[in-house]
């Protein structure tokens, strides 16, 4: 057996969550020396990264070194040892919860948040919080409060959002796995961004108490990692009926097994893509990829989706969490000595002026978009397409409003989606695609997307450069 410091930290930062398990296992090397390689690689880079807000070493330490007394002499977790970010809008106790807020700072959480008291039940390292956008209110992680995410392949560019430091973490190989959550793509855009693969499960699989509310009818529990396998290791670990959450999922019946035929298998398809707002150089990956897959994609059919306008979908879904955020962030909104931002403020000042019957027509939408699923998955078993209309873009340049319109689809009507790297943009960074299925099909989505992220080869050589 090889030397335990045999393995490279590049090599060990790079890895996924279950070769780092593996490792793990055959004494390759130990919690606290993952560890102290993501520590390391968090103070050379983060402070030009700025994937995270905060990072406290010492309890980094306390967790790895009890997760090393756990590996000799057990009750061993399903994930002892492996360093894990989570985003700063879910609590742990003992740290605040900005949710991106500067008048957060000093509100410590008292409890964990249920995913966390999950990865840390586990036996996970939670290695950090990652930054976010502003009340996790955007989809661009420039952070007025706490700054800006930088794109790992390229700083000065977005990371996406809002969950972009957690999909940067991944990325640069400061921690094997992120938490994030999602209300209208806020893991799979910075996904596709960063170039990582991203899960937003079935709406109340994974229990959303203990995150900071954004709309509690579409907020989602997701994550982020280097490898879809991890996902899948992730959603057995994080998911579970959870009486104190009012939206959490009681199964009647298990998750749908990962039983599809490739043969039998009926993927759908937009048939016009640059009429839902993707940009020209996103189509051509996109339809590229598309070409390698046409073995694992099975029976291809167009499906019509003229029923469905794609920017006032997202601006309906948008409502609802403006709305709901005028609630959740009303005292920080009063706090004087900790100002909100002028965007913040105006967006939820737009949300103060709309009506409640504005409010009920938005929230019908989510009807709507239940409705519209069922036909969809009546006809295929999985629909297909960009996970973003555009790539990631300079910090300095406009965010454009379409960035959640192909993503929100899944987000209203409750279903699973997949984000994996589909390929690379003309400008030279990543793209992704997105798989989404019926609610409940889960652990199939996954295995789907594996065998597509296998066939396909294009997520970039993690970690990404250092010298980026």
């Amino acid at each position: 057996m090889d030397a335990p410091d045999s393995i490279p930290p590049r090599t060990v930062r790079g890895a996924g969550l279950c070769r780092n398990l593996h490792w793990l296992a055959g004494g390759q090397t130990t919690p606290r020396e993952l560890s102290e390689i993501h520590l390391d690689a968090i103070a050379r880079l983060d402070p030009q990264l700025r994937a995270f807000v905060d990072v406290r070493p010492e309890l980094v330490r306390e967790q790895a070194d009890a997760a090393e007394r756990r590996r000799r002499e057990g009750p061993l977790g399903r994930l002892d040892g492996i360093p894990i970010a989570v985003k700063d809008n879910f609590d742990v106790a003992g740290l605040p919860t900005t949710a991106g807020l500067a008048s957060r700072r000093e509100r410590v959480a008292q409890h964990d948040a249920h995913a966390v008291a999950r990865l840390r039940a586990a036996g996970a390292v939670l290695i950090g919080k990652t930054n976010l956008d502003e009340g996790a209110l955007g989809a661009a992680t420039d952070n007025p409060h706490f700054g800006a995410s930088h794109n790992p392949f390229r700083h000065g560019w977005t990371a996406g959002g809002s969950s972009g430091g957690s999909a940067a973490a991944v990325a640069a190989g400061l921690a094997v796995a992120a938490l994030g959550s999602d209300t209208l793509g806020s893991v799979r855009i910075p996904a596709s961004y960063c170039g990582v693969c991203a899960l937003k499960p079935t709406h109340g699989e994974i229990s959303a108490r203990g995150l900071a509310p954004a709309a509690r009818r579409l907020d989602a529990v997701g994550v982020l990692a280097r490898e879809v396998g991890d996902l899948s290791v992730l959603l057995h670990v994080l998911a579970g009926y959870d009486a104190d959450d009012p939206r959490s999922r009681r199964r009647r019946v298990a998750l749908s097994p990962p039983d599809w035929e490739p043969g039998a298998l009926r993927t759908g398809l937009l048939p016009d893509l640059a009429a839902a707002g993707v940009q020209r150089d996103v189509i051509e990956v996109f339809e590229s990829a598309v070409a390698k897959l046409r073995h694992e994609l099975g029976g291809q059919r167009a499906l019509d989706f003229s029923d469905w306008p794609w920017p006032r979908m997202r601006r309906a879904g948008l409502l609802l969490m403006e709305a709901e955020m005028l609630r959740t962030f009303a005292g920080d909104l009063e706090d004087r000595a900790h100002p909100v931002s002028p965007a913040f403020r105006g967006m939820l000042d737009y949300a103060a002026r709309q009506s409640a019957a504005d409010y009920v027509a938005a929230d019908r939408t989510l009807d709507a978009a239940v409705l519209k699923a069922r036909r969809v998955f009546a006809q295929v078993d999985v629909l297909v397409m960009p996970a973003t209309p555009q790539g990631a873009f300079p910090l300095e340049a406009p965010v454009p409003d379409s960035q959640a319109d192909l993503t929100a689809f899944a987000s209203l009507a409750a279903c699973p989606a997949v984000c994996i790297p589909m390929g690379t943009l003309p400008d030279g960074m990543p793209i992704g695609m997105q798989f989404v299925g019926a609610p409940g099909s889960d652990l199939r989505l996954l295995e789907l997307a594996e065998v597509c992220a296998a066939a396909l080869d294009a997520a970039p050589e993690y970690p990404v450069s250092d010298e980026r």
